[in-house]
């Protein structure tokens, strides 16, 4: 081995593997996809979970029972400490605003207002679901917490 040859090898990006060039590319005659099927013709598109010739294994798992997945209420968690950095005393906190402040993605997100964090300002706090400790800390720092359908 000589120093040449590390050199040589040593590049930052790997050459592109040419496709269907002929037998001389050094991927011989069906160019790496195996002879006949699917994996072989231009622009195959297999589903996820395809295994080829075989029942996949969500189609072989029985599916029985109830799943909630569907029905789950799924909500954005905002803790009070996010509420005390970002909006200042005598503020109104609803979607709207804390969609504006960038606290959530979108405004169409269901809040629930969590206890992390401790609010020393009074807000009047107006969300989807609170838990018991957010309450509690909201009241004590003199705001409202209401809750909106």
């Amino acid at each position: 081995m000589n120093i040449t040859d590390v050199l040589n090898r040593a590049t930052k990006h790997k050459a592109r593997k040419r496709v269907g060039r002929g037998a001389a590319s050094g991927q011989g005659k069906t160019s790496g996809s195996g002879e006949k099927g699917l994996g072989a013709r231009s622009g195959a598109n297999f589903l996820i979970g395809y295994v080829g010739g075989q029942k996949r294994l969500m189609e072989r798992i029985p599916k029985r029972g109830f799943n909630n997945a569907v029905f789950a209420k799924t909500y954005a968690p905002v803790n009070l400490a996010m509420l005390e950095e970002r909006f200042a005393d005598g503020e109104t906190v609803d979607l709207k605003t804390l969609a504006d402040k960038g606290v959530t993605l979108r405004r169409s997100d269901k809040i629930k207002i969590l206890g992390n964090g401790e609010l020393s300002k009074k807000l009047t706090v107006k969300a989807n679901a609170f838990s018991k400790v957010a309450i509690e800390k909201i009241e004590k720092a003199g705001g409202t917490a209401e809750v909106i359908k």
